[in-house]
């Protein structure tokens, strides 16, 4: 059975065997007038399934959720307009390229490119906006908005979009991920036939969190403002369901959404999936991290036969080679720098804090940046504290206000109007002091934050590395300060390794994604253990035990006892 969001899931919602045969087994060629009237009734009810996707069955629907603006005329429910997918072709020059120069290009930009032994080559990078023979308006919102060249995540990306092929993106963040997607979705769009009343969207891009859908709605809007009839809409959790639904329901060219909102849309009838034909998932890490694997599955199963899907991420676990494996067809791989390791131009500095002086510690720092801001006649710069509970958030915002600092706090618990404003506020530079969990670690993009500060230090290593990334985007410098404890001693082994490695120039790499943070944990647990054995030996004399070699650089000079050596003492 099809995926039914948890607010569907009632005694009243018709199970399989409630529905006709033609429906349950609709890979079953429908011939007979009967079944034609029956498919009718099915889909003009619930538009957001035509005939062509009858690949996959319907899945069920409570009575409540057959909502609709009204039947939609037989010939418009069976009459979905054929996806245009344009023969896309750089300019001559870049046409012209040698494969040699290309793959110099490529090095020039630390771009790692890799297709399928049986795909055709990938499309060379493109180091300039007017190489990539974008629409006339497109370019105009381009010149507008003072894009000059391309970064390199979006010279290499956009071409592979705009050839209409699939994509699996993996890039640092502050790349410039998100207009390397949007701007080819924008040509594709309007290449289309005209978006009717009634209609689905052209174009989907999912998001794990409404502050990334926004940043993402806005990058649309901003590549798309000389368009007059381009419509844009975004569907997020936390705002007015029924103004979405007004929207959707007029036609709209690009749907940004959360999964689990737009799941609600569908199941309600209020768009529909049959003119989708380019299909974005962005950090699809961390929508899988936040349990919408179902949601994503549910779209990607009743999409038409015919799109184009690229898959952007900040890590490449397990988990997402799987996704790429199940919904991209010959992918291009396009890996732009060190994906998931911190970023060089980021300073980072441990500090070992007791738990019950952390907050004192924070004001005493924030405080005195401030004062040393003031005296050469600037404000205090950007900055992100991280911290770990909801509750937590506040009572460290009210600490800041109470010094005379400019602080407002970000977490899942404010309202959306809240999260908006305080999102405004840090952007325009009013509150130069955001305090949030982690619904503001990966995604959030604001210009110009000077320094991140993790009050808390996050479980895992992956964690870590996307918060430190907020600042020392876009090839600017950063600071992050971290303030550990005996607690946090495992990541902060992990950290200290991956600070001397970006130093000594080396590759960082380290597992990610949800097995791998699992076993992290475990390791963590078990890190933890060692050092309490270590605590209650010493209280007994000096004394030799057995560590695992790969938790053995994690602890203080002891007598250590190798697996299968000799006693020796070893230093950190």
């Amino acid at each position: 059975m099809s995926y039914v969001p948890p607010h569907l899931r009632t005694s009243s919602t018709p199970s399989s065997h409630c529905l006709p045969t033609a429906t349950r087994n609709s890979t079953t060629t429908k011939t007979s007038s009967e079944t034609l009237e029956y498919d009718h009734k099915f889909y003009s009810s619930n538009p957001h399934y035509s005939l062509k996707n009858s690949s996959s069955a319907p899945p069920s629907f409570s009575n409540g959720a057959r909502r609709t603006s009204g039947n939609l005329p037989l010939s418009r429910a069976l009459a979905v307009p054929e996806p245009v997918f344009q023969q896309w072709k750089p300019s001559e020059r870049v046409f012209r390229l040698k494969p040699e120069q290309i793959e110099e290009v490529r090095l020039r930009l630390n771009v790692d490119v890799t297709v399928a032994s049986d795909s055709p080559p990938a499309p060379a990078p493109i180091e300039s906006f007017t190489d990539m023979c974008l629409h006339s308006s497109i370019m105009k919102d381009i010149a507008f908005h003072e894009y000059t060249r391309p970064t390199s995540i979006q010279a290499q990306a956009m071409p592979v979009a705009l050839s209409g092929r699939d994509l699996l993106g993996c890039a640092e963040t502050g790349s410039g991920k998100t207009a390397a997607f949007t701007i080819p979705m924008i040509q594709h769009c309007l290449a289309q036939p005209p978006i009717r009343r009634g209609d689905g969207p052209l174009a989907l891009v999912l998001a794990p969190t409404r502050e990334l859908a926004q940043q993402i709605e806005k990058e649309v809007k901003a590549f798309s403002r000389s368009l007059e009839s381009f419509r844009t809409a975004i569907v997020v959790g936390g705002t007015n369901i029924a103004e979405q639904r007004s929207e959707l329901r007029a036609g709209v060219n690009i749907v940004v959404a959360t999964p689990g909102r737009f799941i609600d849309h569908l199941q309600q009838g209020n768009t529909s999936l049959s003119r989708i034909s380019f299909v974005v998932l962005d950090e699809a890490d961390r929508m899988l991290d936040m349990g919408f694997e179902p949601q994503i599955r549910e779209v990607m199963r009743n999409l038409p036969k015919k799109h184009q899907t690229l898959l952007f991420s900040a890590t490449m676990p397990v988990e997402i080679e799987a996704l790429a494996q199940e919904y991209l067809t010959n992918p291009v791989q396009v890996k732009v720098g060190k994906v998931s390791s911190p970023t060089a131009n980021v300073s980072q500095i441990l500090e070992k804090v007791v738990e019950s002086e952390k907050i004192d510690r924070l004001l005493a720092l924030l405080v005195e940046e401030a004062s040393q801001a003031e005296r050469s006649g600037h404000s205090l710069p950007l900055t992100i504290v991280f911290v770990e509970r909801k509750t937590r958030c506040d009572e460290v915002t009210e600490a800041l206000v109470a010094q005379g600092l400019h602080a407002v706090a970000l977490h899942g618990g404010r309202s959306q109007s809240e999260r908006e404003s305080a999102l405004r506020d840090f952007r325009t530079g009013s509150t130069n002091i955001l305090v949030a969990t982690d619904v503001a670690s990966r995604g959030l993009d604001v210009t110009g934050v000077a320094h991140v500060v993790n009050l808390d230090l996050p479980k895992t290593m992956e964690d870590y590395v996307h918060r430190i990334g907020r600042t020392g985007r876009a090839g600017s410098t950063g600071q992050a300060t971290s303030f550990y404890t005996d607690r946090d001693m495992f990541l902060v082994a992990h950290i200290r390794k991956a600070i001397a490695d970006v130093e000594s120039g080396n590759t960082v790499a380290f597992a990610t994604g949800k097995v791998a943070r699992r076993k992290e944990r475990e390791a963590a647990a078990a890190q933890k253990e060692a050092r309490l054995a270590l605590s209650r030996l010493s209280m007994t004399g000096p004394t030799s035990i057995n560590i695992e070699d790969k938790y053995r650089y994690m602890l203080a000079p002891t007598n250590i006892k190798k697996e299968g050596a000799a006693d020796d003492a070893w230093d950190d």
